[in-house]
């Protein structure tokens, strides 16, 4: 058979780039991720914060085959974009009850079953895409039979968690997860994956964490949750922007590019396996690193707008968000140059894990002032960081000019 009905999805080109249909699927994704932090928010706490990481987990390595998806297919043409389009259903309605995934309730179809289900259905929707778009592409067809087993043997414990909630659910969908993950990262060792479009591979893991930094900045208005905020909360939101700059800036500004060259240098049977371990591993925990520190902005400027400050400091969860985010983002970022351009220096890992010592002091501070001393943190790390791209600037240089 060439197709469903005779038709078969229009193959994507090695010059495609994102689509406006993609960034529409996307920003619905992203919605889904800025529920999680909604959901944290509710009721900080060390088990709040472990479940919120694991729905980011889950739904991170769902939303990424759709960027394989679009690697191979045209996401924005025919069939395709009406199956897509389902997927963008289910990853709605999933992030709608996203808030009360481990609130069990009488109804039938309660917040984690309706959440399980709508999971569910999303990675249907890809294995549905991808089995019809291999119907001409034996490879392909190959790693899907690899790839397609742990991701339905993962929806067992997802839905039997969702049904016998407590502590039961986290641990089943802690294993759901683990199934998904590494059962297709077994697989791809296998069967690699096929990339025709750097350009576009970068591009939607680049633009998801643009997006993702971007709630940094919306939760200086999602943070006030009774009024508008004013006075050190102006401060503090002014402070939040600067650390969402430097964010930006230690990712954007040279490392993107210099890691989307670098991958377009690798050997074609190789590019497809680097870019996956790279955006796969180092890009995915960059998001959750700076939706954590989202988090943390509004725990911040929320306990300053409706002066409920911690009777002791910040307090460990919204500092453990703050401080372990951006550490979890600088060293994601590291792991993310070791894997596209190779390196990484000593001074460069020292830096990236001083926010975890200085956890404890910024638990203790007041809330702006843990903002603040945070904020002073990142812009030390970027003014190091300009220094040591100079630096391999003229190794490379250097290296350039030998005979």
């Amino acid at each position: 058979m060439k197709g469903i009905f005779g038709v078969r999805p229009v193959p994507a080109a090695e010059t495609h780039r994102t689509t406006m249909f993609e960034i529409f699927f996307d920003l619905v994704f992203v919605f889904a991720l800025t529920r999680v932090i909604t959901f944290m928010a509710g009721s900080p706490s060390a088990l709040t914060l472990a479940q919120g990481l694991l729905l980011l987990l889950l739904l991170l390595y769902s939303w990424s085959p759709y960027i394989w998806v679009g690697n191979l297919v045209r996401p924005d043409v025919g069939l395709v974009r009406a199956a897509t389009l389902v997927a963008m259903a289910a990853i709605f309605v999933a992030a709608l009850v996203l808030p009360g995934a481990w609130q069990q309730s009488p109804e039938l179809f309660d917040a984690p079953l309706t959440l399980a289900l709508a999971y569910v259905v999303g990675r249907a929707v890809q294995l549905v895409i991808l089995f019809w778009a291999s119907t001409t592409d034996p490879p392909l067809r190959s790693t899907l039979r690899f790839f397609t087993v742990p991701v339905m043997l993962g929806w067992i414990p997802l839905v039997i968690g969702a049904l016998l909630g407590g502590a039961a659910q986290t641990a089943l969908w802690t294993v759901a997860f683990l199934l998904n993950v590494g059962g297709a990262r077994i697989a791809s060792r296998f069967r690699p994956w096929q990339l025709r479009s750097v350009d576009h591979f970068t591009e939607r893991f680049g633009l998801v964490l643009i997006i993702a930094l971007g709630e940094s900045l919306i939760s200086a208005g999602a943070g006030p949750r009774t009024m508008a905020p004013v006075g050190t909360a102006v401060l503090a939101a002014l402070l939040g922007l600067t650390s969402t700059v430097c964010l930006w800036w230690l990712y954007f500004d040279r490392l993107a590019p210099a890691a989307r060259r670098a991958v377009s240098d690798v050997p074609d049977e190789r590019r497809a396996s680097v870019a996956g371990d790279a955006y796969g591993l180092g890009h995915s925990t960059l998001i959750i690193g700076a939706i954590y520190v989202a988090l943390g902005i509004e725990e911040v400027i929320g306990q300053l707008t409706e002066k409920s400050a911690h009777p002791h400091g910040l307090g460990w969860e919204a500092a453990t968000a703050l401080y372990g985010g951006t550490a979890l983002y600088l060293l994601s970022r590291l792991v993310f140059r070791r894997l596209t351009i190779r390196s990484v220096h000593p001074t460069q890992v020292v830096a990236a894990l001083l926010p975890l010592p200085l956890l404890p002091i910024g638990r203790s501070l007041p809330p702006l002032a843990a903002l603040a001393l945070l904020t002073v943190f990142l812009i030390g790390v970027t003014w190091f960081e300009r220094r040591v791209d100079r630096r391999d600037e003229r190794t490379a240089t250097a290296q350039a000019l030998l005979p």
